[in-house]
């Protein structure tokens, strides 16, 4: 794979660990008032220092390697700027988890961060509440468009415009996975099943699983969809796939306690109190399928670095296949991960953050956070290019289940208001109180939907 000019000398890493990425929020500060003017470029002998926080740098192995090597190439190329690179404040597992009470503090104190990487899920807030500029405004609609279109490879249609608000664009897409059925074809030749032939609906899913825990022992799948922890991302995904939503096409109502959403909790629960899924939190079921004592698991690519590792270190056959369906049904995957927000004040620092921005966003900067990662590159011609992924994604077929969902992927779509973090966990909460502690699916869920009735705004 030819590395291009624009990032300098190849980068030899050595990766081992990568978790979910998500956004947090919190409590509102009042929108800013828009720039007239698009703002100067920078002059060559213009110092400019900026700091960039993220949660990639909160985060072990092929996060932090990566993204630390990319913002040194970055400074290499653009000696005038300096990014000082940070974690969000707080003490978290996963730094995600910090991202909107790291940054309320320090918008509080004055001193917010230049650019910001923030969960899909936190949109409405950051764009109403944390102050994230429209960059239509700041740098101009041609330069948007340019950045999206690329030097060789424009982005996904799909993935353009989930940084996009009211028809102004406040976020470039940064980093993002569909749901992708990761698994143990070890396990499956050992349980009379064949590995050429995975699970394309969730009754087969089911029927598999029981097969994997009689013949091993071992758990027989894992979906890391139901916890708090894991947000709603993969929730969603599973719910539109069975026909329904968590919030209603207007966004005015919450509508996870719809049949729909039961029936996929149900089925959870079913796995559950067969047998053939553990009750875990979010890491142990990921981390007990990069052990191999796990069949199938639904999860982000963004794990498959460390499932990559465990199959190698384990001695086990590592597969992919897409998203089951629900019988009868389309799949509808939703995204997981992250946009790139500018949030300075300063025109220099804007113009400095706009630069990083479309660096960490160039065909070369997805040819690492692919390979090095597995997030999609959402510069999808990469793959078919000798020059970019084409050998690399031929010798790792785990992506593609990845870029098969990628043409019918749905948003994750964010709840409103200030009180949107409240609403999520307290519908996660009951998902979870329902999968992995006994409740009653049914009636938790409209118990959790009655309360977010009055978080919503303009109502309570």
């Amino acid at each position: 794979m030819k590395i291009r000019h624009r990032l300098g000398l190849a980068v030899a890493l050595a990766l081992t660990l990568a978790t979910t990425a998500c956004g947090v929020g919190g409590s509102a500060t009042a929108p800013q008032a828009e720039p007239t003017a698009v703002v100067p470029e920078l002059t060559p002998d213009q110092q400019v220092s900026i700091i960039f926080e993220s949660y990639n740098f909160g985060q072990a192995g092929a996060w932090t390697d990566t993204f630390t090597a990319l913002i040194d190439q970055f400074q290499a190329e653009h000696p005038n700027i300096t990014v000082t690179p940070q974690r969000p404040q707080g003490n978290s597992p996963n730094p995600a988890t910090d991202t909107i009470s790291s940054l309320q503090t320090q918008i509080a104190a004055g001193n917010p961060p230049d650019v910001a990487q923030l969960g899909f899920s936190d949109l409405d807030f950051t764009v109403n509440q944390l102050g994230a500029k429209p960059l239509d405004t700041i740098v101009g609609t041609e330069a948007v468009q340019a950045n999206f279109d690329g030097a060789e490879h424009p982005y996904a249609p799909t993935a353009r415009v989930l940084g996009d608000w009211e028809g102004q664009t406040y976020g470039v897409p940064f980093v993002f996975s569909t749901p992708v059925l990761y698994y143990n074809a070890s396990l499956f030749e050992a349980a009379g099943l064949d590995p050429a032939a995975p699970p394309t609906t969730w009754a087969e899913v089911g029927t598999a699983a029981q097969a994997i825990t009689a013949a091993t022992g071992k758990g027989g799948v894992y979906l890391d969809c139901l916890t708090k922890t894991a947000k709603d991302w993969c929730l969603q995904a599973l719910v539109r796939s069975n026909g329904g939503r968590v919030i209603s096409e207007d966004r005015t109502a919450p509508t996870f306690a719809d049949p729909e959403v039961v029936e996929v909790v149900e089925m959870a629960r079913g796995f559950v109190d067969a047998g053939v899924t553990p009750v875990f939190t979010q890491q142990q079921g990921y981390e007990a399928f990069a052990r191999g004592e796990m069949g199938m698991i639904l999860e982000t690519s963004a794990i498959q670095a460390t499932f990559t590792k465990g199959a190698a270190s384990g001695g086990w056959d590592l597969r992919s296949a897409p998203m089951p369906s629900f019988d009868g049904q389309p799949t509808i995957p939703t995204n997981s991960g992250a946009s790139l927000f500018l949030l300075a004040d300063d025109p220099a620092k804007q113009r400095a953050g706009w630069e990083l921005m479309q660096f960490l966003t160039s065909e070369n900067a997805y040819e690492m956070i692919s390979t090095n990662i597995g997030y999609l590159p959402l510069r999808t011609g990469l793959v078919d290019d000798p020059d970019g992924l084409q050998g690399w994604i031929a010798e790792n077929p785990l992506v593609r289940p990845n870029l098969e969902q990628l043409g019918r992927m749905e948003p994750w779509i964010s709840f409103p208001g200030n009180s949107y973090l409240q609403i999520r966990d307290g519908m996660m909460e009951a998902v979870e109180a329902s999968v992995y502690q006994g409740a009653d699916p049914a009636t938790t869920l409209a118990d959790a939907q009655e309360r977010a009735v009055g978080l919503f705004p303009g109502d309570g």
